[in-house]
């Protein structure tokens, strides 16, 4: 598979993604890396790098979409910049995939100006691989849309079904609606309508309300919710994580009895640090588009850049976005 990347989108772009295109290619995680950006900034940085030079090429683009941009209007002003030229060479078959760890919100908009939505979808949603005590589960929508109606809820759950099912290749996964409680009478107007409808539908395989408290024990496979609380869940999580090492190593750090306690438990640790980090997933997949984009965080390095080229073709490969539009088409 060809994956485009867009080598001026991180924060520290373009020497995470650069590294990290040498990184897949020497791990054979794909056929070929198309680097797109200023080319003479990437030609001298790719210089420093011995690598197979038949599978990293690199397309120029003049312009840059920066963190703080407007998302649709620096799409539709910076026609020449990274994001947008990744975009059009998949428009062009040039690639089978996006990657960009630049401003979520643009790469969103080129998407979808790009590719447009897969007919019948009302709205295209943000899906995020999450690590639970039971393996993985999608949890959608992780911020693209802040307000949704009940009938955008079911959606949710139809695509996160379907990228369940092909991307770990396992059949009528679990559907759960995200709530302040398990019962079919809890929730808002929004909620309650929407477990009605996920209820009532017999293409997925809905088993009731979550709460919050049981999001990473593995209890589901897919989690719905609006982009405002998905987005709210994400960074949470992604905090706690955070203090909890911060807070072992402030306590580990106190004594010598405890730094010994550590170095016993160094593998309990460094099993945790690796489950819950989120350079080890690569990036959220945008779903209900014709096209296939992955969104990795802005703080990316070379790791989560090489594992976002590694699920951009895994996903290519699992023939989601092709069965995405089957099922679509078949809906009145």
């Amino acid at each position: 598979m060809r994956i485009a990347l867009d080598a001026f989108g991180s924060d520290h772009a373009p020497f995470p993604e650069i590294e990290g295109a040498v990184l897949a290619v020497k791990e054979d995680l794909c056929d070929e890396v198309i680097l797109v950006g200023d080319e003479e900034t990437i030609t001298r940085e790719l210089g420093k790098y011995f690598f197979d030079p038949a599978r990293i090429t690199v397309v120029h683009a003049s312009e840059r979409i920066e963190m703080g941009d407007s998302a649709s209007a620096s799409v539709r002003t910076k026609k020449d910049s990274s994001l947008v030229r990744a975009v059009d060479l998949y428009n062009q078959n040039k690639a089978d995939a996006v990657v960009s760890a630049g401003n979520t919100g643009a790469v969103m908009a080129a998407s979808l100006l790009g590719y447009g939505r897969i007919k019948n979808v009302l709205r295209p949603a943000i899906a995020v691989l999450f690590p639970t005590q039971e393996g993985h589960e999608i949890l959608l929508d992780m911020g693209a849309n802040v307000d949704c109606t009940a009938e955008n809820l079911l959606q949710f759950a139809q695509l996160g079904s379907l990228y369940f099912e092909f991307f770990f290749k396992q059949s009528r996964p679990r559907i759960s609606l995200l709530n302040i409680g398990e019962e079919s009478a809890k929730g808002n107007a929004i909620t309650k309508q929407a477990y009605q409808l996920l209820n009532a539908n017999e293409d997925i395989n809905f088993i009731g309300n979550i709460e919050g408290k049981d999001i990473i024990r593995g209890v589901t496979d897919v989690i719905v919710c609006d982009g405002f609380v998905g987005n709210i869940v994400l960074k949470t999580v992604e905090g706690v994580g955070f203090s909890i090492f911060e807070i072992l190593k402030e306590q580990i750090n106190k004594d010598w009895i405890a730094k010994l306690g550590a170095m016993l438990s160094y593998p309990v640790y460094t099993y945790m640090k690796k489950k819950l980090d989120h350079t080890e997933y690569g990036g959220a997949l945008l779903v209900g588009l014709n096209g296939l984009s992955v969104v990795s965080h802005g703080r990316s390095n070379a790791k989560a850049m090489k594992n976002a080229i590694r699920f951009a073709d895994r996903i290519a490969k699992s023939g989601f976005i092709a069965h995405a539009k089957e099922y679509y088409e078949r809906i009145p």
